[in-house]
C-alpha cells in the first residue's frame, strides 16, 4: 500500500529524512515512534502530499504521489481517513454534521449520508451523541467524532498523527481499541506516538525514527525495542 524508496526530505541545510526506505502493507497496523523533530509527521505529510519529497519516491497504492497533478489530490485523500491530535471539529456544527462535513463535498445524497455517519457514529460509539456540539463532549468524546469522521468514506488507510496527545490514559486505551477493531475490518493504519505504554501493550508493528533516519523496524514489537 505504502512504499518510500530511498525518500529525502530536506528543509533548506536541514535533513528532515535521511534515504526512508519503507513498505506497509494493506491490512497492517504499524506505530511510528521517535523523539520530536524524528521525521514522523514529514512521512505523514508525504504520505497525504502536503509535502514533496526532495529526493527518491513516496508511492501510495503504487502511484508516485510527488507526480499528482493538484487536481488529483483531492481524490488522494479521499482513500484515507486524517486523525488529529488537536481533534479539528468545526465548534459551530453538532457531531452529526462534523462527521458528515467530508461526505457531503463528495456529492452524496441525503439517505446514503444518514447511513454512513450513522454507521461510524455506532462504531465509536457516540450514536447517542449526534446532536450535540464539541464544547459539549470531553476529549476522549472529541477525538472519538474525528475518528468517525476519518472512517466514514471507508478509506481503505487511516492515519493519525498523536491521537491520543491530548488524552488520558485511560481515555487514550479506549481510542486505541476503537482503533484496533478498525484495523480489524481491514483498514491499514499508520500511527505516530510518543506513548510508550500503548505501544507495549499493543504489540503492533513499531518503525522508530531517529534524526530523519529508520533505526528499527519490529514485527509485533515495544517502544523499547
Amino acid at each position: 500500500m505504502i512504499r518510500f524508496r530511498n525518500v529525502i526530505k530536506t528543509y533548506g541545510a536541514q535533513r528532515a529524512l535521511d534515504s526512508i526506505n519503507l513498505h506497509i502493507k494493506v491490512g497492517e497496523f504499524i506505530f511510528l515512534t521517535g523523539t520530536s523533530g524524528a521525521g514522523k509527521s514529514t512521512i505523514m505529510r508525504l504520505i497525504y502530499r502536503e509535502e514533496k519529497p526532495t529526493r527518491g519516491q513516496a508511492l501510495i497504492g503504487g502511484v508516485d504521489v510527488a507526480k499528482l497533478p493538484d487536481n488529483k489530490i483531492p481524490y488522494l485523500r479521499r482513500r484515507m481517513g486524517i486523525v488529529f491530535q488537536d481533534f479539528k471539529l468545526l465548534p459551530q456544527q453538532n457531531v452529526f454534521d462534523n462527521v458528515a462535513f467530508v461526505i457531503r463535498a463528495l456529492g452524496m445524497n441525503s439517505r446514503e449520508i444518514n447511513k454512513r455517519v450513522s454507521g461510524a457514529l455506532k462504531i465509536v460509539g457516540l450514536f447517542d451523541r449526534l446532536d450535540a456540539y464539541p464544547s459539549q463532549l470531553s476529549g476522549g468524546e472529541q477525538q472519538r467524532v474525528g475518528i468517525a469522521r476519518a472512517i466514514v468514506n471507508g478509506p481503505p488507510l487511516l492515519i493519525a498523527d498523536e491521537p491520543t496527545g491530548n488524552l488520558d490514559p485511560q481515555t487514550s486505551m479506549e481510542i486505541m481499541e476503537i482503533l484496533e477493531q478498525i484495523n480489524k475490518r481491514g483498514t491499514t493504519i499508520l500511527l505516530a506516538t510518543h506513548d510508550k505504554e500503548m505501544v507495549n501493550h499493543f504489540k503492533k508493528r513499531v518503525i522508530t525514527l531517529e534524526n530523519g533516519k529508520v533505526v528499527k523496524d519490529i514485527h509485533e514489537g515495544t517502544y523499547e525495542q
